[in-house]
């Protein structure tokens, strides 16, 4: 690569952007945040971005995390009015190379070059190097993606994990499920693995105790559980992170993650020592006769804030290596 060439990454969601430029060694420098709701388009923000670092005009390869569907030419963003095609962003902006990813696509390739400070372990197991490793994120909704080695490189395989179908594993489970079932025709592991599901595990509590629920938002039934101030919410809490655990230890199965297993998501990382202490491991380990198989294989929460840029950026190292 020319020493002239300028790699840009970027962390693009449904609020703000986040734009860096990385060097060889992944090393991210001239981290922007930027509003979304302060520019017309994304080519607008990037344009503002290199006038800011003084890129233009120079030869620029640039990876962008989306979070949305990234497959097709014409990009309609799912929490934003922006709408573009990215043959057009390429040309508008003259650059010598545009790769655009899905956000969850980025954080696979970003966990392989975590360091021990930008994530916590979670319970027993160690990750054995050149193996599978599985990631699920509860937040806004719940996403999931894989990494696998493939010939040097990691090869992320994206899908709709969270998405599948809710499977109670106890009493418990199986009443919340019902009371889900009251509000739509199917159930996916998000119902409950979200900001909203746990809100609905919440409510469905609630309403298995004849009890009206309050209007209560994720954050205050976290909350209200970790300062132990409701008791219904501390259930709610407990139940998400044994839920978790089981959905988790799910991903380990499918895919002999014996590189790990990682929570990513803005949710979990808002209370690692409760996590720590919870059921979710237990319930991870919970698996039959495979209960030997998970037991072997790390969990990990990601408290890395930027996980996105990472995996931007390690996409495009990646990306310009298979080139050479």
């Amino acid at each position: 690569m020319s020493e002239a060439m300028v790699n840009v990454v970027a962390d693009i969601g449904g609020t703000n952007i986040r734009l860096g430029i990385s060097d060889q060694q992944g090393n991210i420098s001239e981290l922007e945040v930027f509003q979304c709701n302060d520019f017309a388009s994304l080519a607008d923000v990037l344009k503002h971005y290199f006038s800011e670092k003084s890129i233009s005009g120079k030869s620029v390869n640039a990876c962008l995390a989306i979070a949305c569907p990234v497959e097709n030419d014409l990009i309609s963003m799912t929490n934003l009015p922006w709408e573009f095609s990215k043959s057009a962003l390429k040309a508008t902006l003259k650059l010598n190379k545009l790769l655009l990813i899905n956000d969850y696509t980025a954080i696979a390739h970003a966990v392989p070059f975590l360091s021990d400070e930008q994530k916590v372990n979670i319970g027993d197991g160690k990750a054995v190097a050149d193996k599978p490793i599985a990631i699920c994120g509860p937040g806004t909704g719940l996403g999931v993606a894989h990494v696998v080695p493939a010939n040097g490189h990691w090869l992320s395989l994206g899908g709709e994990g969270g998405h599948v179908d809710f499977a109670p594993v106890d009493e418990d489970e199986t009443r919340i499920l019902s009371y889900l079932l009251s509000k739509y025709p199917r159930v996916s592991y998000e119902q409950v693995l979200s900001g909203l599901g746990l809100e609905q595990i919440y409510q469905a509590l609630m309403f298995d105790k004849g009890q009206a629920p309050e209007p209560y938002s994720a954050k205050d039934i976290s909350e209200r559980a970790l300062n132990e101030s409701c008791d219904m919410c501390q259930q709610a809490l407990a139940q998400f992170c044994k839920i978790l655990g089981s959905f988790a230890g799910n991903l380990a199965l499918t895919m002999a993650a014996f590189g790990g297993v990682y929570i990513a998501g803005g949710i979990v990382p808002r209370f690692i020592e409760y996590f720590k202490s919870s059921e979710f491991r237990s319930r991870f380990e919970a698996k039959g006769r495979f209960v030997e198989f998970n037991k072997t294989i790390p969990t990990f929460v990601i408290t890395e804030s930027q996980p996105g840029i990472i995996g931007a950026s390690a996409y495009l190292r990646q990306h310009n290596t298979e080139e050479l």
